[in-house]
């Protein structure tokens, strides 16, 4: 065969071979999407098929798998679901957030809230927080800034922030703190001056969120379609721009379950692309977005 016709062969059975790695059936589309809807609680309806092939390339890659039918197979055996699992709930959920997202949450927080929270409960009293999908953690470590600024202020003023996820590539990056200095810039001059670090290669253009915030952090994989299994009742919850990939009947359960771990009077925070109207839950609107547990 001539050099020429076999190079051209190659390429069109390259091609033939991309192709057909990218392609997913209905009927394997839908065995993933009633999965993920019933495990992770996520939606996947039929205009997300081209999303999933996509984020599912990388891991085809890696397992040396030629088609979804395999990986579809392997997911499901005992072995997939002891070690493949994971990894589908990382390429499954999507992580954006920033410092500071949402500014007038934080102004609520330090304005409202917080001096509420201390005064009904004294001096002494621990004031506990919820980051609820804390993604690669710059929610939570804005809360332990705002609320560390707080305690500078008022005596007697302690907290605790549980942050979850269900990744736990993410949750690898939050422990870790450690961000590149293009995320910084929603963070206050005096807030950097106080809670970051910054590389002493300052090539490598990095910061890292310092002890005196990080210390007030504690990180755990949670699936919030499982139990809740952390004891005590919570003053604040942060759930913001999470359940928007959860359908409606799925939200509601959702927040009545968050509704029962919020103390009376504690604080429930949402995204404001995000709605509760409709919902039967014991809440009262305080500030778009906001509500309190009556």
């Amino acid at each position: 065969m001539p050099e020429r016709t076999r190079a051209a062969k190659s390429r069109t059975e390259a091609a033939h071979e991309a192709s057909s790695l990218t392609r997913m059936n209905d009927r394997i589309f839908e065995r993933f999407s009633e999965f993920i809807k019933s495990e992770l609680g996520i939606k996947m309806p039929s205009s997300k098929k081209t999303l999933l092939e996509a984020r599912l390339q990388k891991r085809l890659r890696e397992l040396g798998m030629g088609t979804h039918e395999e990986y579809c197979e392997y997911l499901f055996s005992p072995q997939g679901m002891e070690n493949e699992l994971v990894n589908l709930v990382d390429v499954v959920t999507t992580n954006t957030t920033d410092f500071f997202r949402e500014p007038k949450h934080f102004d609520l927080l330090m304005g409202k809230v917080l001096p509420e929270l201390h005064a009904r409960g004294g001096s002494g009293r621990n004031v506990n927080i919820w980051s609820a999908g804390c993604s690669s953690g710059e929610e939570p470590y804005t809360l332990a800034m705002v609320l560390s600024e707080f305690a500078r202020q008022n005596a007697g003023f302690t907290f605790s922030i549980l942050a979850t996820d269900i990744s736990t590539q993410v949750l690898r990056m939050a422990v870790r703190a450690i961000y590149p200095e293009t995320k910084i810039g929603p963070i206050p001059q005096e807030y950097r001056k106080r809670y970051l670090l910054r590389s002493k290669d300052r090539t490598r253009r990095l910061v890292r969120i310092g002890p005196d915030a990080r210390c007030h952090v504690r990180f755990r994989r949670l699936n919030f379609m499982e139990d809740f299994s952390f004891d005590g009742q919570l003053d604040i919850i942060f759930c913001r721009n999470v359940v928007i990939y959860f359908d409606r009947p799925t939200q509601e359960t959702l927040f009545s379950r968050f509704c029962r771990k919020l103390a009376p009077g504690g604080y429930l925070f949402i995204g404001h692309s995000e709605s509760l109207a409709g919902m039967d839950l014991p809440l009262e609107p305080v500030a778009p977005t906001v509500y309190r547990k009556v």
